[in-house]
């Protein structure tokens, strides 16, 4: 069942990117997922970043044509699907890596009065396609790291996460599947929670398209427990 919504606000937050806020509020937990449908185009996931936005790259034909859309256009939302974060600790650690910062700038807005201290790292491959949206008013530390160096660290989030992870009871963490390994794999496969991306068709774990092993993305995840991911990436 679709909930038909129109775009109230569309604006460019990074280079290629662009946040959507539509009409509709829904109830979510951070890191759950809603299905957006274009009528004659198709349909794509995307993680909720609040209750009524999503943050859109533009990677290919569907999000090419969504960008297209303008304020008081329709958008066909089904969901929210799938499992989120769920709050552990007082003291949390936020990875985000580029586009991966939808999922996390909804945990942080939503469950900042849960946690003594939010600490981000966000890495992205240049200044230029940092979207942070407002995000450093919803933690209590900020630190960016950039490939090129053109804003923050030079280096990768991880590199970051090594110096710190002692310091968090909990880890959240979601953007290129490399990093999130990396992540796994600094955090011992301990006290860290990965939103995972596979390609999705049915978003309700039916058609099977998006398994990581013996799980499903769509019904399993996106949101994985990291001792739960062990057996799907550790070689033993």
């Amino acid at each position: 069942m679709y909930t038909v919504t129109e775009i109230v606000e569309a604006w460019e937050v990074a280079k290629n990117v662009k946040a959507f806020r539509f009409k509709e509020a829904f109830e979510f937990t951070p890191g759950q997922f809603v299905m957006v449908w274009l009528p004659g185009i198709g349909e794509k996931p995307f993680s909720l970043a609040d209750r009524d936005l999503i943050v859109v790259k533009k990677v290919g034909p569907f999000t090419s044509e969504l960008f297209k859309r303008e304020e008081g256009e329709r958008l066909w939302i089904r969901g929210p699907y799938g499992k989120g974060f769920k709050p552990v600790g007082k003291n949390v650690g936020l990875i985000a890596g580029g586009i991966g910062i939808p999922p996390i700038y909804a945990l942080s807005k939503t469950w900042r009065e849960k946690f003594e201290k939010i600490t981000l790292i966000y890495g992205a491959r240049s200044r230029e396609e940092l979207a942070l949206l407002d995000i450093e008013n919803h933690v209590d530390e900020l630190i960016v790291t950039t490939d090129d160096g053109s804003a923050g660290i030079k280096g990768f989030p991880t590199d970051v996460l090594k110096r710190k992870k002692e310091e968090f009871d909990q880890v959240y963490a979601c953007g290129p599947e490399g990093m999130l390994l990396a992540v796994l794999e600094v955090m011992n496969y301990h006290k860290t929670q990965v939103s995972m991306e596979r390609y999705m068709k049915c978003g309700i774990g039916v058609c099977g398209s998006c398994n990581l092993g013996k799980y499903l993305v769509c019904r399993d995840g996106p949101v994985f427990r990291a001792e739960v991911l062990e057996d799907v990436f550790r070689k033993t």
